[in-house]
């Protein structure tokens, strides 16, 4: 029961093929509070950097507006109204929309990167299941967002409160003072409402961002069992690929079964070694091992070659440094060229070559 509990139980960290189908289903790692709040910081910078800008446009709208107001009204001055005041809006908000969208794109960026996929907009059944819909209600995540909330709410009545509280001296002289004078007052205050709560709230936000991070790796998490299936998916089941390994080296032991009676000679050690060498001076730079063996298999090539009449050597130190040294299909090294041409030379004065 144990053991079964353990095998259900998610305690092994997500795999990279995991981690690539999560994101493939658009599930990341993403704090919308953190969008938000970097969203928000920089409207209000550009706010202030285009203040004057904006203000200007506005005033030039007002007396563009007001030189019109007797103005015939019919369809051709009402397309040049619309036409002159649009444009006018658009190029007074362009920048601080600019600037909000670049800042917008480069915090997604910063927090998933480079990612398209439409399948989030696919419409998912299980999501009208009412159950399911309760639990999501009374998890963990809406409650700690519930708890976010409730916070930020308290940080930006806080910070508000303790701002205005601040510049309760200067509301009095306000009465002796001019709109204008007022109007960048409250501008001033308003400003530092915000940026202070801005500042609150990114740090309320990097805390989201690290629990939206927690969150996502518990919930990649896997069983073992699940880690075991992946594995079989995508590495083949261990039983399989051991029995084909083993049909491989058959079939590699079969075919090189089959070129001994080509061999010019087999050493040996006499019983546990044995490996058959072929030399072609018109093909070959060196002779070639074509076949090789210890125990059994070394009897067997011993076998092959006393049928096809091929010359058997024994030669320990030989064998054994020809069967460490060289693998089937490869040229014998240099360092034991010597002594496997004294060996051929053997072979080839035996069979009158020489």
């Amino acid at each position: 029961m144990a053991e079964e509990y353990s095998q259900d139980e998610k305690t092994e960290q997500p795999t990279p093929r995991r981690r690539e189908k999560a994101r493939k289903r658009g599930q990341v790692a993403r704090s919308q509070e953190l969008n938000s709040v970097v969203v928000i910081f920089f409207g209000v910078l550009a706010l202030m950097i285009f203040s004057s800008y904006i203000f200007s446009n506005l005033v030039s709208l007002f007396h563009f507006n007001l030189a019109n107001i007797y103005t015939d009204l019919n369809i051709a001055t009402t397309y040049d109204l619309f036409i002159s005041n649009g444009s006018t809006l658009i190029k007074t908000v362009a920048p601080v929309l600019i600037l909000v969208g670049l800042a917008g794109l480069l915090i997604n960026l910063a927090q998933v990167g480079v990612m398209f996929t439409l399948e989030p907009l696919t419409p998912k059944l299980d999501k009208l299941d009412i159950i399911k819909g309760l639990k999501r209600l009374f998890s963990t995540k809406t409650l700690f967002e519930l708890f976010r909330d409730t916070i930020k709410v308290f940080i930006i009545g806080y910070v508000a409160f303790i701002t205005l509280k601040g510049e309760m001296n200067n509301y009095i002289p306000l009465a002796d003072q001019e709109v204008g004078q007022i109007m960048s007052f409250a501008t001033r205050v308003a400003l530092k409402v915000v940026l202070r709560a801005v500042g609150a709230l990114l740090f309320l936000a990097i805390l989201d961002y690290a629990y939206q991070k927690f969150e996502f790796e518990k919930k990649l998490r896997m069983t073992k069992k699940e880690l075991k299936e992946e594995f079989k998916q995508y590495e083949g089941d261990p039983l399989i690929k051991s029995r084909i390994r083993r049909i491989q080296r058959e079939m590699a032991r079969t075919r090189m079964l089959q070129e001994i009676p080509d061999a010019d000679v087999v050493i040996t050690n006499p019983t546990h070694i044995a490996v058959a060498l072929k030399y072609d001076a018109d093909t070959m730079s060196a002779p070639k091992m074509i076949a090789k063996g210890e125990r059994l298999l070394a009897e067997k090539i011993k076998e092959i070659a006393v049928k096809a009449a091929v010359p058997i050597v024994e030669n320990k130190p030989l064998a054994k440094a020809l069967f460490e040294a060289v693998e089937v299909g490869m040229m014998i090294p240099p360092r034991l060229f010597k002594a496997v041409a004294e060996v051929l030379a053997y072979v080839y004065k035996l069979k009158g070559k020489i």
